[in-house]
Formats: structure tokens, sequence, C-alpha cells
């Protein structure tokens, strides 16, 4: 089919669906292929095409004063006569088909749109791509020729199917598909679709395939049951389909064999609008199909364009009219005279070229879901567009070398490619054509459903798209309301591996399984996820820890001695009561001052030992509570002078026995002078000023400071008192022991002295007990954690000071207040000469 033209654009187009190869016997001039079994919708594309062109010339804003012509070939679906016919339009060889105006060979051609097979685009651009010649595809989805170094001026206006696929995948991503089945046919389409989804699933979405298996062409029995028993067997219930519809009619006889049914089948464009399949007998299998198809345009004009299709009687040897009385003939059922021999007699009849078109029932004039016509009539556009573009250049601007620009008088089809890349048009149906690096157009496709209506008839409803938007990706749009399920739940499926992980658990994937087979583990302590199917559980905040649900993070208890707790209250009430205890008996010895057993028990450092112990148990109040800096500070360093001071008197008490049992031996008067009262004050103060001096040096050297401690317990914040200095803490309790141990010997040694002087009796018992808690506080204080050694030091204070507080007051206040009459100076006297 031509038409003459300022500039030829070539096309190919199916216009038959079988060719005959001639026979060669190497005599006589070879014949050409002989082509048949006229295809319609192929004419319709072609058509489509030359109507775009017409538009074209009439619209006065695009390419004016050049007017487009066109040559149009059939391929008959076969490479080489395909082939042959591109080579054809850019050579200008043609020698069947002449101008009847000027009897002269065609031009040759500008760009041509086709072809509608990838096998045949891949073999033609190979070769037109040496020599720059632009070819735009309307149909050639095969992601291989999106390869720029192979295919330099190839372009389509049609996804390729790496979209296709990733289009898939965000369909399955929609719905939370997970765990799906490829079946894909031998050949390029489907083998490439096989290595993008394997490529491109995982990334997307984190889906997996179940199984990939490759559809025989034509009946193949054992292979067939196979592959279905492995649908049968697998747990995926969603089935994607990238292969032709000749493929799924075996596929799916034996699908209706075996009677599988309840799976969501996905179907690639070769086969979404397949009338074949939309039968009574499939729907029960095939209803609900999600298909994806080439986008649905509309062509303003078309039909009535086609409309005024007529045969030309006068001119029946033109190919353009040939093709033109073919598809009368096969529109009508009659043939045009001369007819064959026996068809008018058999009953057939001849056309007369005046039947009525519009009456015709045909699908060749049905305009309502032109979807690779549509693709056409972008094609065409796109060439006018870099054409017009290329011919609006100003001298001296241009992107050429020197900055020149191209003409009408020197075009040239490599100057055209340049200006394809830079197309942007919107076409009046509102969709952006425009082609990127590789040559592809912005791809959009529609998303079928297939519909079982409940009278039995099939209908292919448009119920979304799915296109990439410039700097966004991917962008899926469904209508769930308007999609047919075909399950009695009448909603999606789940088709997943593995349920997904609730929140506090982990997926771990099973072992030599695919990444969306996993098992659910619960996160460990401390860890926590808050969100479905994380991969790993992350950490709480180091004052954190996790829920008893591991998917939120709470505040770690917090643990010290409190006053509010029942060990607490304890503590606190012995150490008042200690402390209230001492006051009595204070308050009992200063009101008994002046009674003999009061007085000879040296009465001023009594009252200095009572002070001490009072200190002893009050310093203990400060290892309760929220430990704060200045507790900690304070509380060992009160300890420490409390005890010197406790411990400095019953010392110099020790060193008193013994200085007046001395004394009263011949010569030993001396004795008490050097040991009167002056000394003992001095001794007190000396002995706890040390102990002071080291409580300073400590504090000022390390300071004990309040300390977070985590490590006793991980969903636990213990709050103590670090001591800051090992050494100081140790010189502190070894200074404490130092003094008791010494007064422990002293004792022991006059335990044995007259009975009037039996208070050394009294204290070697009280160091006993005070050196027993204290060397059983070491191990019980090391190996308690947390408050515990806080309360261990505690009990040790409470336990010894109450042991000294018993032990040396007890016996005094006993007989001072249950037997006044042992309370006399003759009493006391009475039982040293009884002695």
């Amino acid at each position: 089919m031509h038409k003459s033209g300022d500039v030829i654009l070539g096309g190919l187009f199916q216009l038959h669906f079988f060719s005959t190869y001639p026979d060669f016997f190497y005599s006589s001039e070879p014949q050409q292929f002989t082509c048949h079994g006229f295809d319609p919708l192929g004419f319709r594309k072609a058509q489509t095409m030359a109507f775009a062109i017409d538009e074209i010339n009439r619209n006065s804003k695009l390419l004016p004063n050049v007017t487009l012509g066109y040559s149009l070939y059939d391929n008959c679906l076969q490479l080489a006569i395909g082939f042959r016919a591109a080579l054809t339009l850019v050579s200008g060889e043609e020698q069947q088909v002449v101008l009847h105006e000027t009897c002269v060979g065609m031009p040759p051609v500008l760009g041509i749109v086709g072809d509608s097979s990838s096998t045949r685009c891949i073999a033609i651009s190979s070769v037109l791509g040496l020599y720059r010649v632009p070819m735009v595809s309307y149909f050639a989805t095969c992601s291989c020729l999106s390869d720029r170094k192979r295919f330099p001026s190839f372009f389509r206006t049609i996804p390729s199917d790496s979209f296709q696929v990733r289009a898939v995948i965000q369909i399955l991503n929609h719905f939370g598909w997970t765990w799906a089945g490829l079946l894909i046919s031998d050949d390029d389409y489907g083998l490439y679709a096989a290595r993008s989804f394997q490529s491109d699933l995982g990334q997307s979405g984190g889906g997996c395939l179940a199984y990939v298996e490759v559809l025989p062409w034509g009946e193949d029995p054992a292979k067939l049951r196979r592959i279905v028993d492995v649908m049968k067997k697998s747990t995926a219930r969603v089935v994607i389909v990238f292969a032709h519809e000749s493929h799924m009619i075996n596929i799916m006889e034996e699908v209706m064999r075996q009677n599988v049914t309840g799976l969501q089948w996905i179907a690639s464009e070769a086969w979404t609008s397949a009338a074949v399949l939309q039968t009574t007998r499939l729907m029960p299998y095939l209803g609900g199909t999600l298909g994806i198809a080439i986008r649905r345009g509309e062509i303003n004009g078309l039909r009535e364009f086609i409309l005024q299709t007529r045969p030309d009687l006068y001119h029946n040897n033109s190919y353009e009219n040939n093709m033109v009385n073919q598809f009368w003939e096969y529109t009508f059922g009659c043939r045009f005279a001369p007819a064959p021999a026996g068809w008018v007699e058999g009953g057939g009849q001849l056309c007369t070229g005046q039947e009525d078109l519009e009456k015709a029932e045909t699908e060749f004039l049905d305009v309502s879901d032109l979807r690779p016509e549509y693709n056409v009539y972008k094609a065409v556009y796109s060439l006018a567009y870099a054409l017009h573009d290329l011919l609006q250049c100003e001298s001296g601007q241009g992107p050429f070398t020197d900055n020149s620009c191209g003409s009408l008088q020197r075009l040239e089809p490599w100057q055209l490619v340049y200006y394809l890349g830079k197309v942007n048009f919107t076409t009046s149906f509102g969709d952006r054509v425009s082609f990127d690096e590789n040559g592809d157009a912005l791809p959009i496709y529609d998303v079928m459903n297939w519909v079982w209506l409940p009278d039995g008839r099939t209908e292919v409803r448009t119920v979304g798209e799915v296109k990439k938007l410039p700097h966004e990706g991917e962008k899926v749009t469904l209508d769930e309301n308007k999609i047919f399920w075909n399950f009695k739940s009448k909603k999606p499926l789940r088709s997943v591996c593995s349920e997904s992980c609730l929140p506090g658990t982990r997926m771990a994937t099973k072992k030599g399984e695919p990444v969306c087979c996993f098992d659910c583990i619960s996160c460990s302590d401390g860890k926590i996820s808050n969100g479905t199917d994380s991969t790993e559980c992350t950490s709480c905040p180091e004052d954190f820890w996790s829920s008893p649900q591991r998917d939120h993070c709470v505040p770690k208890e917090t643990e010290f001695l409190s006053y509010y707790e029942p060990l607490g209250i304890c503590l606190a009430s012995t150490s008042l009561l200690g402390t209230f205890i001492c006051a009595v008996v204070l308050g009992i010895f200063i009101y008994h001052r002046q009674t003999p057993i009061v007085r000879a028990n040296n009465s001023e450092l009594s009252f200095q030992l009572l002070l001490s112990l009072k200190l002893c148990f009050l310093c203990s109040l400060l290892f309760i509570g929220h430990p704060k800096l200045w507790t900690c500070q304070l509380r060992h360093a009160a300890f420490g002078i409390s005890f010197v001071l406790c411990i400095s008197c019953i010392l110099v008490k020790t060193m008193v026995v013994l200085a007046v049992f001395k004394a009263s031996k011949p010569g030993g008067e001396t004795s008490l002078k050097w040991f009167g009262a002056v000394q003992q004050r001095g001794t007190v103060l000396i002995l706890t000023c040390v102990q002071a001096t080291i409580c300073t040096t400590w504090l000022v050297s390390a300071s004990p400071a309040p300390h977070k401690n985590t490590q006793y317990y991980n969903n636990k914040i213990v709050y103590e008192c670090v001591v800051g200095s090992t050494i100081g803490f140790s010189v502190l309790l070894g200074y404490i022991g130092v003094l008791a141990v010494l007064s422990f010997l002293l004792a022991f040694l006059a335990r044995n002295l007259p009975d009037s002087f039996n208070e050394a009796k009294l204290i070697t018992f009280s160091m006993l007990i005070f050196c027993a808690v204290w060397i059983a506080f070491v191990p019980a204080y090391v190996s308690s954690p947390g408050k515990y050694a806080d309360a261990v030091e505690v009990f040790a204070i409470l336990a010894s000071t109450f042991g000294l507080l018993l032990t040396l007051f007890g016996p005094k206040c006993y007989i001072i207040l249950l037997r006044p009459e042992r309370n006399t100076k003759k009493a006391i006297m009475g039982r040293g000469i009884k002695s």
C-alpha cells in the first residue's frame, strides 16, 4: 500500500496469517512467497497508519508545507518476508510496485513503523541500526531490544517485557501475593520474562517463585501432566503465565482433565484478550483472571476513515487495491471477477463493490478497544513530531556538527534518530509519549479482569492501570470494587509460603528454601520488632527493655534499697529503734550518773560510747533510698568515722580497765596518772581524726558516686554507689578492723581480772560479736547483687551496733533498773573481796 508525499514513512504489518514457500528448481527465476489467510485486524493496523498520516497532513500546525506519504508492506508472519520488505523500503529498489502517475520506483523511506514481532525486530533492527535508520515498533516487547549498543536506532511505543514483569510484580505486591508459580513459553518472550522475574521479584517486594515451568510447543501430554501435577502440589495459589494463547489452550485442557480449581491466574499481554479461552467450559477455571493488556486508546475519526475503504474495480492489479479487494472478499464472503472456476456454480456470489460496509458484521469496524492500533498511531506521530522538530531547527543552532541543522532537501535517517530521542508530546487521548535513553516509551499497561457474568457470558473488563512516572517509578492503580473473584469468598485469596511474622518475632529463612519460606522466631530479651515480617530484631536503648510481647520497649525497672519496700522499712525501723534504745540508755545513765555502777564504769567514756552507737545506728539510714551524690559520699564517711569513734571509746575503756588493775598493785599508782581523763579524750580524738583523714583523702582522690548498674540484671537498672577507690574503702574498713582486733586482744588479756573489773569480759564478748559480724560481712557483701549488698551492709552495721549496745550496756541497765540493791559501792567492792 503506497501513498506519495514529500517524505515517505515505511510500515510493516501482518496482513496474512500464512505463507507458502515456492519450489526452487534452479532452472528458472525463483518465485516469491505466496501469502494467504487474510487478517482483517492486521489490515486495520495498516489502515490506522494511513489514517494517522492523513490526519497529520490535515494538521496545519504539525509539519506545515510538508506532505507525508507511506509505503506499507505485509510480513506474512515470516521473518524472511518481513526482512526483505524492510530492506526494500530503505533501499528503494522495489521493482514490482510503481507509481501509476509517474511510472517511477518508490523513493527510500525516512523511518519505519513496525514490526509486530520481537524476533523480526531483532533481525531487522540489527541491519537498520548499521545505517541508523529509525524503526518504531508498536508490538515488539522483548527486553533485549532495549540494548542501545545492539539496536541504536530502535524505538517502540509498547512497553518492554521487563516493564510487563514489573507491572505483574506491582499487582502481586498490591494484593500481598508473595508466593507464585510461573509458566513460560519456550522462546525469547518467555525466557526473558523468567529471567526478569527471578532478578526483579525479590528486589521489589520480597516475593518468590514456587516453580518455573516451560510450556511445550504443541501437545505433549506427559509434560503437560507433570506441569499440572506441580501446580496441584504447590502451596502457591497464584499462577503467572508468560506464553501465547496456543500454549494456554494446551495447558488448560490438562487443567480441566485434572479439575484443578482455586487458582488465581495472571495473564501476560500475549493472551489477556484471547477470545478463544473465554469459553463457558474454561471460565470455571479462568474466571477472575487478572491480566496485563496494551494500553487502550481512542482514535477519533478512525471508524469514519476505514468506512471509506472501497474496492477499485478498474485497477485490480495494484497491490493496494488487491489488499482492499481481499478485505472486501473476506468481509462479505464474495469474490471479484474473474472468480475461481466453480465458485458461482457452487453457490458463491460475485462482489459488486457496492456492498454496505457499515452493515457488515465484522470486528474490523469495532474501534471501542483499540490497543495495538493505538500504538501504531503513537508511532506515526512520534516520527512526525521528530521530523517537525528537525525541520524547525534554525541554521547555526542545530545539534549536529558545527551547530548545523537538517533540511528537507538533505534529510538523513540518522538525523531523525536524534530527534526521536527528544520527542515529547501528548496524544488526544491524554497519554504522554516520549522515549528514554533505551528507546522505550513511557510505559503504561491496562489491568484487565475476566468477569464471568451470571448468564454465562464473559466480559474482559478494565479494572486499573500500571504506569511508570518520571522520577517516581512504577505505580499501580486498581478499582477493587470492579474485580470479579472466582472464589466462594468473593475476595482475593492469600498466596504465601509462610504466614506473616507478627510484631515481636523475626523471620528466619529455612535452609535450602526460598526467602519467602521462613519460620517466625521470638525476639530475644532486650530486643523488639514492632512491624510484621521483620527480618531483624532491634535492641532497646540502654535504659529500656523489651515488653513481654517483644513488640515495644518499656523503661527498665529500677532497683535500690527503698524506704517503701518491706526490706527497707524493716531496716529503717530497726535503725530508729536502735537509736531510740541508745537514747533511753543514755537517759538512764544520765539520770543515774551518781550511782556507783555508772561512776565505776567511767561515765564520760560511756556517754561518748552511747553517742557513737547512736551515730552508728543513724548512719545506716544513709544506705537506704535512691543513691545521690551526697548520700554516696556521706554514707561511708559517716559509717567509718562513727564506728572508729565507737571502737576508740571501747579501746580506751579497755586500756582504763588494764590501768586500774595495774594501779591496784603495789608500785602501780603512776599508771593512772599517765592515763587520766585528758589522755582518754585525746586518744579517742586522735584515733577518730586518723579515720577522718582517711575519709577526706578518699573523697578528694576518688569519691564514691551514684551509678546505674546494668550488669546484674538485663531487665533492671540497679542504682548503687560505686566506692570510687577500692583502696580507700579497704583502708577505711581495715582501720576499723585493726582497732577492733586490738580492743579484742586487750579485752581478752583482761578477761580474768577480779570481778570488780569484769568490764573486760563484756568488752571481750562485744568485740567477739563485732568481729564475727564483720568477718561474715565481707563474703556476703561481695556475693550480694544490687540493693542486697546495701542491705547486707546495713544489717552488719545494725547487728554489730546492737551487739555492742546489748553486751556493754545491757547488764548495767539490768542492775540499775531491776536490781538496784546491787547498785552500791559495797556490793561492787564486795564482789571484789569475795573474789
